[in-house]
Formats: structure tokens, C-alpha cells, sequence
């Protein structure tokens, strides 16, 4: 048993860990819209220990510094038997499990699939929007949700008009029926009344509560009305119902200021848009942002500060890790490697969930940088740990091998001697 490390294995791991950090990406941006995301969290992390696995075995091929020369010479053949099954596959379906289990919401918390929009249709939108861009963003909002979304429309000036109650959205027939109605709407010469639109969009959500889901507001204005906060927006605090805001070129301070205060007091996010071309994208980021959980992006949502959630995904990533490290002993058929591997994939596992929890930011390139950063964690923590653990090397002898003191079957070997002599 001796600490000592393959200087090549650790490279090669390392170069591997970048591969399967380069096309786990590409396979996220490929699928991560048409494919649930268990699934594409799934393949992530397969894909990643596959190419680890894979660099591992090529550099002890080449200098089987760990696994001894006996090895290379006798186990070479199951050790590509065992590549595929133990990292593709095995991480493959714990990279579902844990996701799934990720996914599940805890106690109360119900998951957000009911979207209110509510939108300013006063006399002062003709200057702020004359081509009526913010219709054209709700409805490729509308195309764009899924299945399982349930939808509303509010249009308000200094009233209220429930456009649409809200329908589900299960296939393209439900949606163009939003749209054709969202189509025939034309600006009014009306003033502005927020706290009106509020108290009324509660009441409609009130009305069509469902017990196993809960609701979002997207509200877009570009005029102020006095509000009584805490009145207004206490049921929206006390169900936990989040209402993003839209401020559409504010020329008041004071239109910022309440939008602003909503956003802040409900949970929700405010929006500053100066250009209503823009509104298309800022519609989608709010939709896109809505309660998102996996184990490879930023939370967002009412969990996005959970320490339930926090500690999740550092010990899933904690048991990806031990399952890497496995993996990797049942590759070389060595138990000791199996013990050294696996404790250091429970540190890296620990390190890189870490990594993730407080370096996702939500920005594209910098969630990159931080998931590239944990997957070298990953790949070479779980290589460097055979100088911590010590490791012995692969040197089983075959079927049929002579064993010491025997020349063969029913002789005694020639140092013995008879009794008596």
C-alpha cells in the first residue's frame, strides 16, 4: 500500500474533464429547451464521466503507474467492458435521480404555472408604444409556454377588463385563441389606475385558485397612481405570489419608484425599458426565470434563497462525486483505487457543489466559467487522492496460476520433507 500518484493520469483527467465539460455544454444548449431537463442533466453528467473515465484509462495504459504492469498485461480487455456501463450509463441515471429529487418541492411550495399578464392599455401608450409592441411580446410569450401553463390577460387604464380568464395553454389551438383576442384590442383614451389592476388580478386569481399550483404576475406601465402598498399587495405576500414589473419608457420618477416597490415587496423583479422593441426579450427572461431549479444553473423563484435547496445541491453534487470516483475503481478492477477514488470524489463532489451554489449568477458566459471551474474540481481532486489515500496495485493472479509452495496438482514441493526424516 503506498501514496504515490500517475502525474500523466491527472493530465490526462483534467483534459478530459474540459472535453466533457465542451460538449455537456453544447448538448445544454442543444436540448436544454426540447428535452425535460432530468433528462439533459442526466446526459451532462454521463457525458462528463465518460470522457474522465476515458482519459483515466488511456493514461494508465500508457504508464500504469497505479494499476501495476500486470494489470495492463491481463485486465486491460474488462476494463473497456466496464468503461461505458459504470460512467455513461451509471451517471447517466444518478445524474436523473438526483435531479428529480432537486425538483420536488418541499412542504407547502407549489410549483409557479399559472402567469397573469397585466397590461397598461391607457391613452399615454399611443406616444410610449404607437406599435403596440408590448401585444406582440405577450402573445410570443403565450407561444412560447408550455404545455402545462396556465394563462390570464388584463388590460387596464383607469379601469380593469379581464381580457382573457386563464385557460391552459396545451396545444397551439388553446394559444391562438389568446392571441386572437390579445389581436383585437385597441388603445384606449383612459388614464392610468395600478392599484386597481392589482386588487382586481388578485381577485381573478383567488377565483381560479388550484390547489398543486401557484401563480406569477408580469405587470407592464408606463404612468404611476397612487397605492396604498400594504393594503394592495398583502395577499400577494401572504400566498407568496411574485409580481415581476415592466416600467415602458417612465418619464416620472415617481412610475419607476412604485413599480420598483411592487417588484421589491412581492418578490418579483423590476424591468427598465426604454426601447418597446425590447419588451419581447424582457417578457421571455421573466418566463424563463420563473422558479428555474436544476443542479447545473442559477435558482431563481421564491427557493432562490432556500437553504433546503442550497444544501441539495451540494450533496448531490457530493454523491455525483463518490459515483465518479467508483466508477473509475470499477474501471481498473481495484478496490483500493474504488476506496481512494471514491473518498475523493465525495470531497470533489463537495467542492464543486459549492462552486456551483454561490457562483451561479444567472449570466451566460460566467455560469460557464463556473461550471467549467467545477468540473476540473471534479476531474482532478478525484485524481490527486491516491497521495492521500494509499493504493495498492491491481496484481490478481489469473485462473489456473501456480500458487506458492506447489509444483503442481498432488505434489508437494521439493523443500518439504517426509515425516520422521
Amino acid at each position: 500500500m503506498q501514496r504515490k500518484i500517475n502525474p500523466l493520469l491527472l493530465l490526462f483527467s483534467l483534459v478530459g474533464g474540459g472535453i466533457g465539460f465542451v460538449i455537456g455544454e453544447f448538448l445544454l444548449r442543444q436540448w436544454g429547451t426540447g428535452l425535460p431537463v432530468i433528462v439533459v442533466t442526466g446526459i451532462y453528467f454521463g457525458v462528463l464521466a465518460l470522457c474522465i473515465g476515458l482519459a483515466c484509462l488511456v493514461a494508465e495504459l500508457i504508464s500504469p503507474r497505479l494499476n501495476g504492469n500486470s494489470w495492463r498485461q491481463r485486465y486491460t480487455g474488462t476494463s473497456w467492458k466496464l468503461l461505458i456501463p459504470s460512467t455513461l450509463v451509471a451517471l447517466f441515471l444518478l445524474g436523473m435521480l438526483f435531479e428529480w429529487v432537486y425538483q420536488l418541492n418541499p412542504g407547502s411550495t407549489k410549483p409557479v404555472k399559472d402567469i397573469v399578464l397585466v397590461i397598461d392599455n391607457s391613452g399615454s401608450m399611443i406616444e410610449t408604444d404607437p406599435d403596440q409592441d408590448r401585444f406582440t411580446a405577450a402573445k410570443n410569450l403565450i407561444n412560447r409556454m408550455d404545455k402545462d401553463n396556465r394563462v390570464a390577460v388584463m388590460v387596464f387604464d383607469h379601469a380593469t377588463t379581464l381580457l382573457q380568464p386563464f385557460t391552459p395553454v396545451k396545444d397551439q389551438a388553446a394559444k391562438d385563441e389568446v392571441v386572437a383576442k390579445i389581436n383585437s384590442l385597441a388603445t384606449t383614451d383612459g388614464g392610468t389606475d395600478i392599484s386597481l389592476a392589482l386588487e382586481d388580478t388578485m381577485s381573478h386569481i383567488r377565483e381560479s385558485h388550484a390547489a398543486d399550483r401557484s401563480a406569477m404576475v408580469i405587470m407592464l406601465s408606463d404612468g404611476f397612481s397612487e397605492t396604498d402598498h400594504e393594503r394592495v399587495l398583502a395577499d400577494y405576500k401572504q400566498q407568496q405570489i411574485a409580481v415581476n414589473t415592466i416600467g415602458l419608457s417612465l418619464v416620472y420618477t415617481e412610475g419607476a419608484q412604485l413599480l420598483q416597490t411592487i417588484a421589491d415587496e412581492t418578490g418579483g423583479q423590476y424591468y427598465d425599458v426604454q426601447n418597446a422593441t425590447d419588451l419581447s426579450f424582457v417578457f421571455q427572461k421573466i418566463y424563463n426565470d420563473v422558479g428555474d431549479r436544476t443542479l447545473l444553473t442559477k435558482r431563481t423563484g421564491a427557493m432562490e434563497d432556500s437553504v433546503y435547496y442550497q444544501l441539495g445541491r451540494i450533496a448531490a453534487m457530493l454523491l455525483i462525486g463518490v459515483a465518479m470516483g467508483l466508477a473509475l475503481g470499477l474501471i481498473f478492477d481495484n478496490r483500493h483505487l474504488a476506496l481512494s477514488f471514491s473518498v475523493g470524489g465525495a470531497v470533489a463532489g463537495l467542492l464543486a457543489g459549492v462552486i456551483l451554489e454561490y457562483g451561479l449568477s444567472g449570466g451566460e458566459v460566467k455560469d460557464a466559467v463556473v461550471r467549467l471551474f467545477a468540473c476540473f474540481i471534479l476531474a482532478g481532486v478525484i485524481a490527486l487522492f491516491t497521495l492521500v489515500i494509499p493504493v495498492k496495485e491491481n496484481n490478481k493472479l489469473t485462473r489456473g496460476a501456480e500458487r506458492p509452495g506447489r509444483t503442481g496438482r498432488g505434489q508437494r514441493s521439493n523443500d518439504s520433507t517426509s515425516r520422521g526424516f
